[in-house]
């Protein structure tokens, strides 16, 4: 073998091997991922705590997550357009300074109305982080490699949700829920340092159209939908002016949205993508696991903290159980890359759906170790789901639609995770009125059963003391009937999306995942 054959060979190898620039460039990208995830994952565990500081009812605080999840949901798609005309390395570097600058803001919030526009801002500076460093990902990373590479990247996403409910718990505990925003902004710096040494700068492409008409159609009645869902229970539904006419945008944005679509030359969203079975499937299927994934890490702080009396500590490290799990599933995705990918999926939702009916089987007495369990259970069912979820939807696609179909799959992931965590918070207040009305009305000076001293313990009708004890017992036991419903919708959502998963045929030309 010649020299220069020898050498052309060493140059081809390296340009497909796993060398030194590649591996920095992977660590940077899942460090961005980490540091997305924490914002995402840490507000939950002091939710509680917010809710009382700021003197907001417990839908009302929900718009601390759901905010910010929309607003990466909506900015989401628009983030390929930026990068064309400003450059990817520009936009991920300003995205990462406002967003670590907003962290900070978050953290001397003086008000709930504050604190949301905030995480407005942190949502909306954030959402190219995660798309573009996916983007990065698959144009640098060669084919064989991409599984490995599409694991460790992912680990950020997991490691999000053990350190930051874990170490955001301790810091809410000792110094109060401020703190879990500040702790984010160390690693906003650090990503800002390692965006700018280690992104390049790509050649920007101006000439990249993009449909305003569709995505502000589309995120006027995403918006709208969110308020609808958030602000219903409370409103009274369409018995409130302000409900009705914001369904009344709704359907007008909606119906606008899909005129537009079918009528223009380049819109917002393509049709023709969905004409793919796979990726139509896989993103129905990427809507209910959205929808799955950010529930319980809302539900829980609350039910755990004022029905149970649980520190914040405690509550983050029992979050972080979930994280844990989340991480099992992918080290053993990593490594487990010849299975047929809907074999995990299937199991996964199983998992979920399993562990939601175990935890809607608890009483208000249940314990640590109940919630341990199920959670960890829980995060490894998603952990089994992610990447071969990912493998699936994208495994027939023609690599043309790639970038707007994963801009796609983030903006309905993220659309899932808002819509359902306002629907469970729904579901949860409304059974606990429901079960307070109907345990009102036995509990009354006639009821002869209210007589019988074992039967009522410490609670007697006789004196307003009493009576007080008793009324606060009966609502704390309605609102935890009201929890138990929602995962009850979460374990019946979960079982929904399995047969979801057959429907899906993977190409015998290729390996799958």
């Amino acid at each position: 073998m010649s020299l220069k054959s020898a050498s052309m060979e060493h140059s081809h190898a390296e340009s497909d091997g796993l060398n030194l620039s590649r591996i920095i460039l992977l660590f940077t990208l899942t460090f961005i991922t980490l540091l997305y995830t924490m914002a995402i994952m840490i507000v939950n565990v002091a939710l509680p705590d917010i809710r009382g500081a700021l003197s907001a009812t417990t839908d009302q605080v929900a718009w601390v997550v759901t905010a910010n999840i929309i607003a990466s949901a909506i900015a989401t798609p628009i983030a390929g357009w930026i990068a064309g005309h400003f450059g990817t390395r520009q936009i991920m570097l300003t995205g990462a300074v406002i967003f670590t600058v907003s962290s900070i803001l978050c953290g001397t919030a003086e008000s709930l109305e504050a604190l949301v526009f905030y995480r407005i801002v942190q949502g909306f500076s954030g959402a190219p982080l995660l798309p573009m460093s996916q983007a990065i990902l698959m144009a640098r990373f060669p084919k064989k490699l991409m599984h490995v590479g599409m694991a460790i990247w992912g680990m950020g996403a997991v490691l999000g949700p053990i350190i930051a409910p874990s170490v955001g718990g301790y810091l809410n505990e000792l110094y109060g829920w401020r703190w879990v925003f500040f702790l984010i902004v160390p690693f906003g710096f650090a990503a800002i340092l390692a965006i700018a040494l280690v992104i390049k700068e790509k050649s920007k492409d101006k000439s990249i159209r993009f449909d305003w008409i569709g995505f502000l159609s589309l995120a006027i009645a995403i918006a709208g939908i969110q308020l609808v869902l958030d602000r219903g229970e409370r409103a009274g539904w369409l018995e409130s002016m302000e409900i009705t006419i914001a369904v009344g945008v709704v359907i007008l944005a909606l119906y606008f949205f899909f005129v537009h679509t079918f009528t223009t030359e380049r819109p917002f969203l393509r049709p023709v993508i969905f004409e793919d079975r796979n990726y139509s499937v896989g993103m129905v299927i990427i809507f209910i696991f959205g929808m799955l994934n950010f529930v319980p890490m809302v539900l829980f702080p609350p039910l755990l903290q004022e029905l149970r009396g649980f520190p914040q500590s405690v509550i983050g490290l029992l979050l972080g159980a979930r994280g844990a799990g989340t991480l099992t599933g992918f080290l053993i995705m990593a490594f487990s890359n010849r299975i047929d990918p809907r074999i995990p999926v299937f199991l996964g939702f199983f998992l979920q759906a399993f562990s939601g009916f175990m935890i809607a089987s608890f009483s208000i007495n249940l314990t640590t170790f109940d919630v341990a369990w199920t959670s960890y259970v829980q995060g490894l069912g998603v952990g089994l789901i992610w990447v071969p979820l990912n493998v699936m939807a994208f495994s027939t696609l023609k690599s043309d639609y790639v970038p707007d179909g994963t801009a796609i799959l983030h903006l309905i992931r993220n659309l899932g995770s808002s819509i359902f965590i306002s629907v469970c918070i729904t579901v949860a207040l409304r059974s606990a009125k429901v079960t307070y009305a109907q345990l009102a009305e036995v509990v009354n000076p006639y009821n002869k059963l209210l007589d019988v001293p074992f039967l009522m313990g410490a609670w007697s009708l006789e004196s307003s003391s009493g009576i007080s004890k008793f009324s606060s017992e009966m609502a704390r036991q309605s609102m935890m009937n009201g929890y138990l419903n929602a995962f009850y919708v979460f374990s019946f959502l979960a079982i929904g999306a399995i047969p979801l998963v057959l429907l899906i045929r993977m190409p015998r030309n290729k390996e799958p995942g």
